[in-house]
């Protein structure tokens, strides 16, 4: 074969070839298959039928590469230094919360790279193919183009087949293309341009599962080049894509860690040169570079997103990844395919046509309208079972659930309509026939694409019409039904003298009348409109993309309010036709896709990226695990979706609901913002304590607080309070606000300015306590600095919970677990002040009654200015809060 075994393997378009054609281009007999010899040469040459890995890093790799980054190195050094200068509880601390994380992250990425081991798994350990004229079954592993491969009931398929022989074959392809239903297989060239999997009915594909029936085909494609070997290089090629959290983290640690330094070093030099203790100012240094680094921040971030994905399955969704919590408060795009997720996943009839009338009720049909339901009933496969419940196709169940409305009891009819012969439905006759014993006598009816069955009628089933036969009317109406968005079945019969002796299809299905047409379709959630309302008001733009047909896409789009009626429904094949220039150009005014393949959805995903939006995408076949591991946030399906989909994403649904990925990104504003809210408050609390140690020398004061003190605001003041924020309830708009730009700095929109000009209010105040102090002579003015230090940060923790919103409209009580780490944070420092054993270990003294109250009432003062800030936010708009609800009203009117 020579340099034809890549030709062999590379040939494409194999669905538009006729059998034949296929069998010559691979060189090969339909009879007697390879020869051993030749077999063994092309699978030397293209290699085993295998899904390949790329390189994946050792476990002890991975957990090492959690260490990594430079908020993290800067928290290990501080680890080391408190270690140095004897404080061992801190230490102690930030190695736990640095192992916690490291073990988190180190699970995150190892299920990560699972994905291709769930899709390794859908490959058959064997195959039966024909060599030499004789089955035999070989390794799946040796299975090579060119190879006849034999099919059967319960056998997985070993490679992408060309079909040549057919005998009832249905495949399920859902592991591969999401579609629920056994895909009827046939041997004919599917013609048009067409590449959608769902499309090549005369095509098998490795990983999908034979139902029914038998078949034989020539393997076309082996190992990588397969279908599923093409996803699997799409899932390799993605790459990690980091979380909007991650990208803030890294940024402000490494703003954080050169700011702190520069500090620290400016503090030491100073103290210095002003002639002070070289040992305490380095203690000092040292402690302040301990105290500024937030290292509780780790911790909290994983507190808020722990009981974030723990709040989130009680609403059916289960995050597989925890910074995935996050991620969801930043989707400006929410892709999701159609069926089951916007829609019920169950048919519904819900448009009849008899008499040349269309009727959303069938009981409102009259005569003909029973005629209709008989037929509904009897020409059906689906089964009453117990308490009523009907169990079958779900397109049956639709049928027969109609038929009730005409008879509670439709089943009675079959009794005395003994079924005693039929046709089953094929793809290429797209009509199926069951013949019936009435009291009337022998009939048959006949269900089918409205093209296929109205050409084989002569009349109409309305007697008084009168006239010639013409199905033009009725072809017309079948179409403006399909173009509204419903799949649509012609319903005919045909009265015998006698039972047929032969079930001859032409005879069977020809000289029929008319009956009518039923309009069936998916109908949306009842919830699912309301949620893309809420999409639309905040600021996030949901996107259908589906394999389903065009106009039944566009359809549900407009039920829903996805689309409008002037937006285009872009098809595959018009996607392919487009350069990613193109795509870019027109990705973001696009709101349904129609027939699209597993590199499109990459394409759609990447071309949204590009222009800076986060995109979140719903997937459930092998086909969607690449797209859904490009997308910012991955969400599978639970109940129909596949374990590569599930190990591909980020978040999986349980309820396979679209309502509930809106809840989701409602909790993940939510928990950004108590993320943010946090580092509001310790930085402020760190600016506070940095301005009092590094102002106190230049204005003439000695050094305001000890390094154990400055370690002890930092453990007290961090730890409780910084948990309880992580709970904070949500604010009043949050879901009227747009999404956060996704290359936002975590200090935009005032915090920076919040964190200086705060901070230096508490600085001032601990400093105008010492001053004061020392001025009356007080020998308690370092406990009198340390406690008014203290205690404003935690009256800070008040004001940081909301940007915008008084504290008194809040209420004290919103948050019940921060008042009650406020209340046991200020009895721990009253212990410091009063308790005998701690004021050696402290160096602090008792206050008397008076400097007591005046520490208490003091810090009040933050709790004002805070105040202020947000009335000045809200009256003059100074952070543009008021401009970003202003442009979400904007989009929800567009």
């Amino acid at each position: 074969m020579g340099s034809d075994a890549d030709d062999v393997s590379d040939s494409c378009r194999w669905f538009a070839k006729t059998a034949e054609s296929a069998l010559c281009e691979l060189k090969t007999d339909a009879a007697r298959g390879l020869s051993r010899t030749e077999a063994a040469r092309r699978l030397d040459e293209i290699g085993p039928n295998e899904i390949r890995e790329a390189h994946r890093r050792s476990p002890m790799a991975l957990f090492l590469g959690q260490f990594s980054d430079l908020m993290i190195v800067v928290l290990i050094v501080a680890a080391i230094v408190s270690g140095i200068i004897g404080e061992a509880l801190d230490t102690i601390a930030i190695i736990v919360i640095l192992v916690l994380n490291a073990a988190i992250g180190f699970a995150q990425e190892y299920r990560a790279e699972r994905a291709i081991n769930a899709l390794k798994a859908l490959a058959a350990p064997a195959a039966s193919v024909c060599r030499e004229g004789s089955s035999e079954s070989i390794p799946a592993r040796a299975l090579v183009p060119g190879d006849m491969c034999l099919l059967e009931a319960g056998d997985l398929v070993p490679g992408d087949l060309r079909l040549i022989q057919t005998a009832g074959l249905h495949i399920d392809e859902s592991t591969l293309t999401g579609e629920s239903e056994p895909v009827s297989k046939h041997t004919d060239p599917v013609s048009g341009p067409s590449s959608v999997l769902g499309d090549q009915t005369n095509m098998a594909f490795k990983g999908t599962q034979v139902t029914r029936g038998r078949g034989r085909g020539v393997v076309v494609a082996t190992g990588m080049r397969t279908e599923l070997g093409q996803i699997a290089g799409l899932l390799g090629d993605t790459g990690d894509v980091q979380t909007p959290l991650q990208k803030r983290l890294t940024q402000f640690g490494r703003r954080l860690a050169l700011g702190v330094l520069a500090i620290c070093a400016l503090l030491f030099v100073s103290g210095l040169a002003r002639g002070e203790d070289p040992t305490l100012m380095f203690l000092t240094a040292v402690s302040l570079a301990v105290a500024a680094i937030p290292e509780a921040l780790p911790a909290v971030i994983t507190v808020a997103l722990g009981l974030g994905a723990a709040r989130m399955v009680k609403h059916h969704a289960l995050i597989r990844r925890l910074p995935a919590v996050e991620t969801l408060g930043s989707v400006t795009y929410i892709c999701s395919d159609k069926t089951g997720t916007l829609t019920q996943n169950r048919m519904h009839a819900e448009a009849f046509y008899v008499s040349g009338r269309l009727y959303p009720d069938l009981t409102e049909a009259g005569a003909t309208g029973e005629r209709l339901g008989l037929a509904m009933s009897l020409n059906n496969d689906a089964e009453l079972g117990d308490a009523g419940a009907i169990r079958g196709d779900p397109t049956e169940v639709a049928l027969l659930q109609a038929a009730q409305t005409m008879d509670p009891d439709p089943d009675c009819h079959r009794p005395d309509a003994v079924r005693i012969g039929e046709l089953p439905f094929e793809s290429q006759r797209m009509m199926m026939t069951t013949i019936h014993r009435l009291d009337s006598g022998v009939v048959s009816f006949t269900k089918g694409a409205p093209e296929a069955v109205l050409p084989r009628c002569v009349a109409d089933q309305d007697v008084d019409k009168g006239g010639a036969w013409d199905s033009a009317p009725i072809l017309a109406a079948a179409d403006r039904l399909a173009q509204s968005g419903f799949r649509v079945l012609a319903f005919a019969e045909r009265a015998w003298p006698n039972t047929p002796d032969v079930m001859d299809q032409a005879a069977l299905e020809s000289s029929m009348v008319f009956i009518g047409l039923v309009g069936l379709v998916d109908p949306p959630r009842p919830e699912a409109q309301e949620a893309v309302a809420v999409c639309v008001k905040a600021g996030i733009r949901p996107v259908m993309i589906t394999g389903d047909h065009p106009a039944t896409a566009q359809a549900i789009a407009q039920r829903l309010g996805i689309s409008g009626p002037e937006d285009p429904v872009i098809t595959g094949v018009r996607l392919a036709e487009w350069s990613d220039q193109d795509l870019a150009r027109q990705v973001r005014d696009l709101r349904v896709y129609a027939r699209v393949d597993p590199a499109q959805k990459i394409r759609i995903v990447s071309a949204l990226q590009q222009h800076g939006e986060f995109v979140a995408m719903t997937g459930d076949g092998v086909n969607d695990a690449p797209a859904l591991r490009q997308a910012d946030i991955g969400v599978a399906m639970g109940q129909k979706g596949t374990d590569v989909a599930r190990e591909a994403a980020e978040m999986v649904l349980l309820d396979d609901n679209f309502h509930t990925i809106v809840r989701a990104v409602r909790e993940g504003r939510r928990i950004y913002d108590n993320i943010r809210k946090f580092i509001r408050y310790t930085m402020t609390s760190n600016s506070g304590e940095i301005w009092t140690l590094a102002l106190a020398p230049l204005i003439g004061l000695p050094l305001p607080l000890l390094p154990i003190q400055i370690l002890w605001i930092n453990l007290v003041t961090d730890g409780l309070p910084g948990l309880a924020l992580s709970v904070e309830p949500e604010e009043r708009a949050l879901m009227k606000r747009p999404p956060r730009p996704p290359n936002e700095s975590v200090f935009a929109r005032g915090l920076w300015q919040h964190v200086i000009w705060l901070g230096l209010l508490i600085g001032a105040l601990s400093l105008g306590t010492q001053a004061l102090a020392i001025h009356l002579g007080s020998p308690n003015w370092q406990t009198m600095t340390f406690t008014v230090l203290t205690l404003s940060q935690l009256v800070h923790a008040q004001v940081v919970r909301s940007e915008t919103e008084s504290i008194f409209r809040l209420g004290l009580r919103g948050n019940l677990p921060l008042l009650t780490a406020i209340a046991i944070t200020t009895l721990l420092q009253l212990a410091v002040i009063y308790l005998p054993a701690c004021n050696q270990i402290f160096k602090t003294q008792p206050l008397t009654g008076r400097e007591l109250a005046f520490c208490l009432t003091l810090p009040l003062i933050v709790l004002f200015a805070g105040e202020i800030e947000k009335w000045a936010i809200r009256r003059f708009d100074l952070f543009g809060f008021t401009a970003d609800f202003t442009k979400s009203e904007s989009a929800m009117h567009s």
